[in-house]
């Protein structure tokens, strides 16, 4: 008999940020990146790693204007 896959569970949009947060500080349990491993797809890390360095380059400007001004 054909063995019938099991459909991957998704990560959710929280997990994602989770993930991509922990890994711009450079922080992750070992645990938790099997996990993310398993549930997170690539296209998901993409998105979330842009996203996450443009709010980040934002933020860093929003900062520098308002201790300069």
């Amino acid at each position: 008999m054909r063995e019938i896959e099991k459909e991957k569970e998704k990560a959710s949009l929280w997990q994602v940020a989770k993930a991509v947060f922990w890994s711009f500080a450079g922080v992750r349990k070992k645990s938790d990146l099997e996990k993310d491993a398993e549930m997170i797809q690539p296209y998901q890390v993409v998105i979330g790693g842009l996203i996450g360095g443009l709010v980040f380059v934002v933020s860093i400007l929003l900062v520098v204007k308002w201790i300069t001004s």
